[in-house]
């Protein structure tokens, strides 16, 4: 329990969205425009079109499992809960590969945990002085194939990253959209690694496999996607998260804020 707020310092770990955001690849971006001024009515009002995936997102279940839980079903103990933010940027890198050994070299993960991963690749958002939108979106790093496994056996309520997607680039539609990228990805896995891209990630046994191994039931493992904010405020930290979508019935997903709160 917090018996003292003015020991709590509160960080905002979202991206700023407008329709600037650069929505996920193929989805549509936002769209805004006034339907009233205040004059003569004394008030202003916006309509706005958009995609659930722009700016910081999560991925409900109902993303990538057609009879999953929609965001309003979600319980808020599943959205708050003690986590850690683990810092990876010191060996991010473009198609760069992070293990489970990796996260926990660094923090310690208990089971049940929240799990953001801070891949340094929020440098490229979009409203960074160093933005660059496709390496953003078409080369952050992703997880090992061995991943999947490891978020199940620790329970991981949601995970959130601060790049374009829990999965790795080029194990999504990315890599048929982006042939060049997939190229370059390609060379870099066999120099790396001394394996092909679809050696690394094979497809169709492993395609997207971040979302659609652990989206559905029992596991429920999933994702926020765009962070940044403070989070190079609270690297290496445990705290307590929160996800705050809408509760959206029938939602597959929802634009949403992500705070974390540290007691001192």
């Amino acid at each position: 329990m917090i018996k003292n707020w003015e020991n709590v310092k509160i960080y905002d770990l979202s991206q700023p969205i407008s329709h600037l955001t650069p929505p996920w690849p193929t989805y549509e971006p936002l769209q805004i425009k006034f339907f009233k001024r205040l004059s003569p009515n004394g008030a202003n009002g916006q309509l706005i079109t958009t995609s659930n995936h722009v700016g910081t997102h999560l991925d409900g279940p109902m993303h990538f499992d057609t009879s999953g839980r929609d965001i309003a079903s979600l319980e808020l103990t599943k959205l708050v809960a003690p986590g850690v933010v683990v810092d990876l940027s010191d060996m991010a890198e473009d198609f760069g590969i992070y293990s489970p050994k990796d996260i926990t070299d660094r923090v310690e993960v208990k089971k049940g945990d929240i799990l953001i991963i801070n891949t340094g690749y929020h440098k490229y958002g979009w409203d960074q002085p160093t933005a660059d939108e496709r390496r953003y979106m078409l080369r952050h790093p992703g997880p090992s194939h061995d991943f999947v496994q490891w978020v199940r056996d620790m329970e991981i309520k949601w995970i959130g990253v601060d790049c374009g997607s829990a999965d790795h680039p080029m194990n999504t539609k990315i890599r048929d959209w982006e042939p060049r990228e997939a190229e370059a990805c390609d060379k870099y896995m066999q120099a790396k690694y001394g394996k092909t891209l679809n050696e690394m990630y094979p497809w169709p046994e492993e395609y997207q496999a971040m979302h659609i191994q652990l989206f559905c039931k029992p596991y429920e493992a999933i994702h926020a996607e765009n962070l940044g904010g403070d989070i190079d405020k609270v690297l290496n930290k445990r705290l307590v998260i929160g996800c705050f979508p809408w509760k959206f019935v029938g939602g597959e997903s929802s634009i949403c804020r992500i705070v974390a709160f540290d007691q001192k």
